[in-house]
């Protein structure tokens, strides 16, 4: 193994304002373990109860996105990218918390994913809570991903959640969304 400075690490860790971080495999046992720590963690800042609620269930809303996408690449046959290897952060910037996840994501599925997003950036607070009202009357897809999920997440967060997209290669690349609460 080569050398590893894990002083460079906490010193990006700590100029990021992160907090809390997890890479790796997202499986329903991890996540639930993680969600209890998050709590604790939480539990011990001086948060509202509704400010927690909304740092947790954002928290377990993106983990819960990994893992679901993964679940759907890996029931297609897709094994020739670790769709579950992924992660998640909870963060401060001054006084929110910012929570962040990144995974792989085929590049055909980055399209529709990035225009529901820009739909949402442009929304405010009573046009989101309109279409989420529009979206529970629904009937849900099977394809579709991050519906409620994603405008839940716009509607608890204070500044417009943000993206990026990291091209991997002509096949792939890496999304990672943020929200700040």
């Amino acid at each position: 193994m080569e050398k590893f400075d894990l002083y460079d690490l906490k010193r990006t860790v700590n100029s990021h304002g992160i907090l809390i971080s997890f890479a790796g495999p997202f499986s329903h046992g991890i996540i639930e373990e993680l969600g209890q720590a998050v709590t604790r963690y939480l539990e011990t800042q001086a948060l509202t109860k509704a400010s927690l609620m909304d740092v947790f269930s954002v928290f377990i809303e993106q983990t819960q996105n990994v893992r679901n996408y993964a679940a759907k690449r890996e029931a297609e046959g897709n094994s020739e990218l670790d769709f579950n290897n992924g992660i998640v952060t909870i963060g401060r910037n001054g006084a929110h918390h910012v929570v962040c996840s990144g995974n792989f994501l085929k590049r055909c599925d980055v399209e529709p994913l990035t225009a529901m997003l820009d739909q949402l950036q442009n929304l405010d607070r009573k046009e989101l809570k309109i279409l989420f009202k529009q979206q529970l009357r629904q009937e849900r897809q099977v394809d579709q991903g991050g519906g409620l999920g994603l405008i839940d997440m716009s509607r608890k967060s204070a500044l417009p959640l943000k993206y990026e997209i990291r091209v991997l290669d002509h096949d792939y690349c890496f999304f990672s969304l943020c929200a700040t609460l």
